[in-house]
């Protein structure tokens, strides 16, 4: 198809807003109503909006304690890349473009900041500039240099938050000057968590905590009085038939998740899930994560790495919350390890999701 593609002016967040909120106001008022506003700067390599620049430059953000994991007992994550210190790259990732060096994203980072009109290039390049000369004339090497990525990588992110957090207001302040918010579900959530330097890493992908955890906020409509924390499992499967139900449509027979309804109103079934299910198999692929799948309870986590890997990890979440020790192997954790093999199985099932444990299937 020609002539699909539009260029619009402007920092991809705001753009998508004045977008959403034009919809808004030009639907049908005497509808209900569902958007769903998806904004991907937040993503590599976290472009800042020009306003803010300069926010955040005299933060020191605290390292997590695990960023130098030595990853002992657990090759898979030995193997990724997505590591702050040997994968995040010096130009695309933190910006030190210098035209006499190269890098593997150079090319990827030139096509980037290649949109700014000479303005905005400009007031760009004058922020950069001496950060550039700095880093160069001071060639960080070793913990010096990983220690520098991290701080800027951070800087970088919170930057495109600000602009995150400022759209999420437009919105929010949107709804409350037309007296919707009495009215409407307003749910803030993510895709995935992401690594914030936890284990040395930037991105996701990974079954363990940091990527597991996914945000979710929600404004709820007049008649639900639910405050606070919900610690009950909730999955993002459940987001559909939550929606559905609150709009008065039946739930269909086949979809997977379950209405976050009866927790919104504050009760706590009895036969509520007590466990998850995950499944990650885009291997090979970028950063290089190995396939696996596996359970979470509120306290164990039984992890497989399959495919060209045969590899089980084991975590006791309550005392090792930052999945540091594999305890898989050990004797006294044997039933344990049944009890969860017995689950996971079981979970398959529910979700008609055809991999199976076994070693011979597992190299396939």
């Amino acid at each position: 198809m020609q002539n699909d593609t539009i260029q619009e002016q402007g920092y991809l967040t705001n753009l998508i807003t004045d977008k959403s909120i034009d919809w808004m106001e030009h639907r049908d008022k005497d509808k209900p109503f569902c958007i769903l506003i998806h904004h991907k700067a937040i993503h590599r390599n976290w472009l800042p909006e020009l306003k803010y620049l300069n926010e955040y430059e005299d933060e020191t953000f605290t390292m997590p304690d695990n960023f130098y994991d030595d990853y002992a007992g657990r090759p898979a994550a030995a193997a990724q890349e997505m590591g702050i210190v040997k994968d995040m790259d010096i130009m695309y990732d933190t910006k030190m473009l210098n035209m006499d060096k190269d890098s593997r994203l150079k090319g990827a980072y030139l096509s980037y900041i290649g949109r700014l009109n000479p303005e905005e290039r400009k007031q760009y390049d004058d922020f950069y500039a001496p950060i550039i000369e700095e880093f160069y004339r001071k060639n960080p090497q070793g913990k010096e240099l990983a220690e520098w990525k991290f701080q800027r990588y951070m800087r970088d992110y919170a930057k495109v938050v600000k602009t995150l957090d400022d759209n999420v207001g437009r919105v929010l302040d949107y709804l409350e000057e037309h007296n919707l918010m009495d009215n409407t579900l307003v749910v803030y959530t993510s895709d995935q968590g992401f690594y914030m330097g936890e284990h040395g890493w930037f991105d996701k992908r990974f079954m363990y905590e940091e990527s597991m955890h996914t945000p979710l906020v929600m404004h709820l409509p007049k008649g639900f009085d639910r405050k606070g924390d919900i610690t009950e499992m909730v999955q993002n499967i459940d987001y559909a038939p939550t929606f559905l139900e609150l709009a008065g449509v039946t739930v269909p027979d086949d979809i997977h998740g379950i209405s976050l309804l009866p927790l919104l109103k504050g009760e706590h079934p009895a036969d509520w899930r007590t466990s998850l299910y995950y499944h990650f198999y885009e291997y090979p692929a970028e950063h290089m994560v190995k396939r696996h799948y596996g359970v979470r309870t509120d306290r164990y986590k039984l992890i497989h790495f399959y495919n060209d890997i045969d590899v089980w990890e084991l975590y006791d979440l309550q005392n090792d919350p930052t999945e540091m020790h594999n305890l898989y192997g050990q004797a006294e954790y044997e039933p344990i390890v049944e009890e969860l093999r017995a689950e996971l199985t079981r979970l398959q099932e529910q979700y008609n999701d055809p991999v199976r444990f076994s070693p011979d299937r597992d190299k396939e």
